[in-house]
């Protein structure tokens, strides 16, 4: 596992130590085992944008502290230059550029995402989270499956659906798709 995933492991780790929880408490907000959750904190496993965001929810906890380690300190207007952004790569095949990293109290969380192609035969993931979430493709072919249902994204189409719905992306063509995806 990267870096990256060890380091928000930690921070994982550091807020139960903080507020005295445990981690199975940690694990059923996220809806899996105890042992899957510990693998998160130990840098082992995957983790899950959706999740991390129910727990910064549940113990108002910034996004930001525990995928990027900093406090947001603007509360008017944050910048964020072309390439600028905060960056992590949750899975192999998916990086974030965090949009609003510096913003106090957002209501929305924009990321501009990566998705790296993979073999047709490889299984499809997907997940849930509450809100809503809008997707912009900027270049590639973005296959997105919400439900049962399989849609095909090319440059410049867009799609606001139900983030409590399962849904997960798929670089199409052999090629890297990039898109804005903002979290409500």
């Amino acid at each position: 596992m990267t870096e990256d995933i060890k380091q928000i492991g930690q921070r994982l780790k550091g807020l139960r130590d903080v507020l005295d929880i445990e981690a199975s408490e940690v694990a059923a907000l996220c809806g899996i085992t105890t042992e899957q959750y510990e693998k998160m904190e130990r840098g082992e496993s995957e983790l899950s944008v959706a999740n991390l965001q129910k727990i910064a929810r549940e113990y108002q906890v910034d996004l930001d502290v525990l995928l990027f380690g900093e406090e947001p300190h603007m509360s008017n207007y944050f910048l964020t230059r072309r390439g600028q952004g905060l960056s992590v790569e949750r899975r192999k095949a998916y990086h974030y550029e965090s949009l609003a990293s510096g913003f106090r109290g957002r209501k929305a969380e924009p990321f501009i995402v990566t998705v790296s192609p993979k073999p047709d035969d490889a299984p499809r993931e997907s997940n849930a989270h509450p809100g809503q979430e809008f997707n912009m493709v900027f270049e590639g072919t973005l296959e997105l499956t919400i439900g049962e249902k399989v849609l095909t994204l090319n440059v410049g189409d867009s799609i606001y659906f139900d983030a409590t719905q399962p849904h997960g992306m798929r670089a199409l063509e052999g090629k890297p798709v990039k898109f804005l995806a903002i979290i409500f």
